[in-house]
């Protein structure tokens, strides 16, 4: 079959571009989200883990400021260790383990390490790049931001560490100065250890206060120890400008205890300060020591990072996901597609013309409901268009047999064959009603058709309309030997239009008594069931075959096909009959065994108008 579709616009088509087209955004969606969450978790991780490197590195490095070794180092370690999920190693310059989380607990300790490697240490493979080092004389500002600009950490006193006893009377002192300040002053003053261990005052913001009271400031004056160690520091110093051919210097200890020159210390003096102290504090704190922080495992390696190959394999599988979607598609599409192909076939053969047009129904889907839908209304088509053909032909042979029986006879008196007695004129009306009567019938079917057919409704009592009709019927009953009774109606009245009832009651009983032989019976009754009136139309005649029984209602449709017109009627009777019960808003069925006769049954609504037609109150009143 052609293509009479273009490509772009064919379902197999449209079906691709959408299946791709949500691939794409399902597979964009998915690596935005996956590189959102990934990015977010890395970043999250990486955060976690500065943060446990600066905890890890600020600790040690405290340890090392406080402690001339590390021999004691194992157990704050482990602890960091266990805190932060990490596994921490510190090794020599020379890249020897000396303390390990991970490794067995260690042996004797040397001169100035924690001990010799361990056999667990012996196999540890350490990167080539260690996290930092840990020295609290050259403190590293990438992981401190906030250390002295010397480097030289704070907690790193050495001989300017007090002593008990100074400690105490400097911290009374201050605990004397603070409630002077909150008492006198009313300003909040408490006292507070420096990193260095120095007690000072401060606000309640965290300053340190520079208000004095009239008691006397214990802090004012060094202590034996800050003099000894400050006079130590000053030769050291002047030692050190007395190289370079400068004048020397005199130190104080600063209010954070911090020893500092004159106001004129300029940048020699500085670095002469910041050398004599790291030369003095050196026998104080600990060797400096290479960290390592890493994952808990057995080796310490670097950590996997994603690389250029990442978003190539990404790629890969976006592309392999996308070409399987749309072969599915494809598939999918060829196969709804092509029955709906067929369908278009046949129903353009349909449309020129072949009524044998079929479709082959497959599967159990909507499409293969479809396609019984078009076969279903395939064989209506055939059927119609076999009952139109046989009406046409049935109209016409309707209107020729009566105005060639006219026409003969006005030939036949204007030859002077025949004289226009009043026979001839009673024959000739007789012919001329036949003629009337069908044309109102064809001429009511249009109205009921077009909606033009007007209702006048009113309420009818059903018993009074059934012995209505059988008055009227009664003679042409008597003529055929037919007997027309009516037993007593036990519904109740109905709104409708009497005229438009009787017509239709007129129409059952007349085919009744055409089709029940001499001696039969034609009966009349009626009933109320579920909301309805339903009046029977009963006959003992020959009934009708059980495939005749949907086509009766038809127009022009005969059970025999050779009976005349006078005794088959115009074949419209049925069709009137049906169109009248739709117009209130009711319907007619028949029941029938052959050779036992049929039931016509007229079903009417107990309330309201009927949809169809024109419904219009009775007129009252004269």
């Amino acid at each position: 079959m052609p293509r009479d579709t273009p490509l772009r616009r064919s379902l197999t088509a449209r079906l691709l571009a959408l299946s791709a087209l949500v691939s794409l955004c399902s597979i964009a969606a998915t690596a935005w989200l996956a590189a959102r969450t990934t990015t977010g978790a890395i970043k999250q991780e990486q955060t976690q883990a500065i943060a446990d490197q600066t905890r890890i590195y600020r600790q040690l490095l405290g340890y090392a400021a406080t402690h001339p070794d590390w021999n004691d180092a194992e157990d704050t370690v482990r602890r960091l260790a266990a805190a932060t999920g990490q596994r921490i190693v510190l090794a020599t310059p020379r890249f020897e383990p000396v303390v390990d989380s991970a490794a067995p607990a260690p042996g004797p300790a040397g001169p100035g390490t924690a001990s010799p490697r361990s056999p667990g240490a012996e196999r540890t493979a350490l990167p080539r790049t260690p996290t930092t080092t840990v020295d609290p004389l050259s403190v590293d500002l990438a992981m401190l931001p906030d250390a002295p600009g010397d480097r030289i950490d704070a907690r790193a006193v050495g001989p300017f560490r007090l002593t008990p006893e100074e400690h105490a009377a400097l911290r009374n002192g201050m605990e004397e100065q603070a409630d002077c300040l909150r008492s006198v002053l009313g300003i909040e003053a408490t006292v507070t250890d420096d990193p260095a261990g120095r007690p000072q005052l401060r606000t309640a913001d965290g300053s340190v206060l520079g208000r004095r009271c009239t008691t006397p400031m214990v802090a004012s004056a060094p202590t034996r120890t800050d003099t000894a160690a400050l006079a130590d520091l000053t030769a050291l110093v002047n030692a050190c400008l007395a190289r370079q051919e400068r004048g020397p210097v005199t130190l104080s200890l600063g209010s954070d205890g911090v020893p500092v020159g004159d106001a004129r210390q300029d940048p020699p003096t500085s670095a002469c300060l910041t050398n004599a102290r790291r030369q003095q504090l050196v026998q104080y704190v600990a060797p400096p020591m290479l960290l390592f922080v890493g994952a808990p495992a057995d080796t310490v390696g670097p950590t996997p990072v994603l690389t250029a190959a990442h978003p190539g394999r990404i790629t890969e599988v976006s592309a392999a996901v996308l070409v399987v979607t749309v072969a599915v598609t494809v598939a999918v599409g060829l196969r709804l597609s092509r029955p709906l192909h067929a369908l278009t076939h046949a129903a353009r053969r349909m449309a020129d013309g072949d009524l044998s047009a079929r479709v082959r129904v497959t599967g159990r889907n909507e499409i293969s409901g479809l396609a019984v839908a078009f076969n279903a209304m395939a064989e209506r088509r055939g059927e119609l268009e076999e009952l139109r053909k046989a009406m046409v032909g049935d109209i016409a042979h309707e209107l020729r047999t009566p105005l060639s029986n006219i026409r003969g006879w006005l030939e036949a008196v204007e030859d002077g064959v025949a004289t226009a007695d009043r026979a001839l004129t009673g024959s000739l009306l007789e012919e001329a009603v036949l003629l009337q009567h069908l044309v109102d019938d064809l001429r009511d079917l249009a109205a009921a058709d077009a909606g033009e057919l007007s209702l006048y409704r009113e309420p009818v009592d059903i018993d009074e309309l059934l012995t209505q009709v059988a008055n009227a019927h009664g003679a042409q009953a008597q003529a055929s030997g037919v007997t027309l009774a009516v037993e007593p109606a036990t519904a109740p009245e109905v709104f409708a239009d009497p005229v438009r009832l009787r017509q239709a009651l007129g129409n059952l009983v007349s085919n009744a008594v055409r089709h029940t032989p001499s001696g039969g019976t034609v009966t009349l009754r009626a009933r109320a069931e579920d909301h309805s009136v339903l009046i029977d139309v009963a006959d003992t005649g020959s009934g009708i075959a059980a495939a005749d029984l949907p086509l009766v209602f038809e127009r022009f449709w005969r059970a025999e096909r050779s009976r005349s017109r006078r005794s088959g009627g115009s074949g419209l009777g049925l069709a009137i009959v049906r169109k009248l019960a739709e117009l209130h808003d009711g319907g007619v069925e028949v029941a029938s065994t052959p050779g036992a006769g049929a039931v016509f049954t007229v079903r009417l609504p107990l309330e309201g108008a009927g949809a169809g037609g024109t419904a219009r109150q009775a007129p009252t009143g004269p």
